[in-house]
């Protein structure tokens, strides 16, 4: 079947969209001055894709690697990736999460979002904001805690996500080249688990 064709004003918003990555939320395109009928012609001519309400993707790019992180990372650009689903992103767990963790500051408004499922954890500011990495996936930034700013969080919630899990995620982290304890423990101070984490630390070093 022959690709749908665009007129001139779809080819000039495609133009436009293509400048925010290639996922974006219907509130961004309002910002380009693309209205809500156009978004609704290009899906409706296959031009884009509809990941999640008010998520879109330029549907010529690939199929995303990671669709969920994808629309969290363009819903909830503030989030941050944590605990079980950080530990997955870094080979640090065996473990499949089936929902994504992510961490917001105390205060913020709870997110409102029909997929993918979430289990939100709020922090502190000076924890919220301690040890955030920015990695690229799917033509996204998405904000996910540092290896051992995720180890110390998942003792500070040890009784959500399981003190083995922890736990083996610790002994993982252990065996990598460049490990460094004293970051850990900076960590786990700010987390407030230092004198756990310590004890776990020394008794496997």
């Amino acid at each position: 079947m022959a690709a749908a064709r665009t007129n001139q004003p779809e080819t000039a918003a495609l133009r436009q969209l293509r400048s925010l990555g290639g996922a974006f939320r219907t509130s961004q395109a309002r910002e380009l001055g693309i209205p809500s009928r156009t978004l609704a012609r290009l899906r409706d001519d296959g031009h884009i894709d509809q990941l999640s309400l008010g998520v879109y993707r330029l549907a010529s790019l690939p199929q995303p690697a990671e669709p969920d992180l994808l629309i969290v990372a363009t819903r909830l650009p503030r989030a941050v990736l944590c605990l079980v689903s950080a530990l997955a992103f870094h080979d640090l767990t065996e473990e499949v999460p089936h929902e994504v963790n992510i961490a917001l500051p105390r205060g913020a408004e709870q997110p409102r979002l029909a997929h993918p499922p979430l289990r939100v954890i709020r922090l502190r500011p000076q924890s919220f904001e301690a040890g955030v990495e920015v990695h690229r996936v799917d033509g996204v930034d998405l904000r996910v805690y540092s290896p051992a700013k995720t180890i110390a969080d998942c003792f500070q919630f040890r009784l959500q996500v399981g003190l083995e899990t922890a736990l083996s995620a610790l002994k993982a982290l252990r065996k990598r080249r460049g490990f460094d304890p004293e970051q850990l423990l900076q960590f786990a101070s700010i987390c407030r688990v230092e004198r756990i984490v310590r004890g776990y630390l020394e008794a496997i070093l």
